[in-house]
């Protein structure tokens, strides 16, 4: 398969590189679990393996029937384009660029906002870290409103088949953080997001939270604020745990409660977009 046919089918990038990502599931398992070179959070539980590869095949269908709908309404937003932007090397890397600048605050909003968080808090909520976390993802992301991150790149003219295909390269780059593996990377720690920076991201540890939302570039979390270095051991996992690896359970157990609490009897409307809308951890670090 060559690059023009997956900028045209950019839903098959992933399953591209699955073999990659399987090499590299094999290569930390060895070395966790046969040779027990890394800590007990990163062996990998053959239910919890099993509930991972479950909600990434769950994501995976997820993603591309609504990518039928996200692709037309994309496509129709292009039509208002304000730049005829032409793909080369140049407006490439000026795509990954302005892609990564979008996912930060997606990011990040899915952490400060409760209805995103219902979607994002499955690949938060594994109490290990190891290649197969990377796969933990919610089928209700197109749901959740993550698509519309993105309708800026396609309204200034790049296409939507590049930004696509740009989302899906910065998320499949994203797997080689989540691992225990790989301790601190010198010098690229300073520009990138690493497996400590994104260690860091997936710890429950109070000064852990809510940091660290890069997803290649780590610089929008030094410019904003949201930079924490990996100090302390990280301790993996939510403050409000699931505890299932049953995949229907860990997508809806937030959705859930969340509805629950929303429809509570005697509530005012502002209180009622507030559990919607507002910071999750109102809701979840006094459960």
């Amino acid at each position: 398969m060559d690059i023009a046919e997956l900028i045209n089918h950019p839903e098959l990038l992933l399953l591209v590189l699955a073999p990659l990502f399987f090499v590299c599931i094999l290569l930390e398992w060895y070395l966790g679990d046969r040779r027990q070179k890394l800590p007990v959070s990163a062996r990998y539980h053959a239910k919890e393996v099993l509930c991972n590869f479950s909600l990434a095949a769950m994501h995976q269908g997820a993603d591309i029937l609504a990518g039928l709908l996200i692709a037309k309404l994309y496509l129709a937003v292009f039509g208002w384009k304000l730049f005829d932007i032409q793909m080369g090397p140049f407006t490439f890397v000026l795509l990954m660029v302005a892609q990564d600048f979008c996912y930060y605050w997606f990011h990040r909003a899915s952490h400060r906002i409760r209805w995103m968080w219902a979607a994002h808090v499955v690949h938060h909520s594994s109490e290990n870290m190891n290649f197969s976390t990377a796969f933990r993802q919610s089928l209700m992301y197109p749901f959740a409103g993550m698509w519309v991150f993105w309708l800026p790149l396609v309204i200034l003219g790049f296409d939507p088949n590049w930004v696509v295909f740009v989302v899906l390269l910065n998320l499949g780059l994203q797997f080689f953080v989540h691992t225990q593996a790989v301790r601190k990377l010198g010098p690229l720690e300073w520009l990138f997001n690493t497996p400590s920076h994104h260690r860091v991201h997936h710890g429950r540890n109070p000064q852990y939270i809510d940091k660290n939302y890069a997803g290649i570039l780590i610089i929008w979390d030094k410019l904003f604020g949201t930079f924490v270095p990996e100090d302390e051991t990280v301790i993996y996992g939510i403050t409000k745990p699931v505890n299932s690896f049953n995949p229907l359970k860990v997508t809806f157990s937030e959705w859930r409660d969340m509805f629950s609490d929303v429809t509570t009897k005697g509530l005012s409307l502002s209180k009622r977009l507030g559990i919607l809308f507002a910071p999750p951890a109102s809701h979840q670090k006094d459960d």
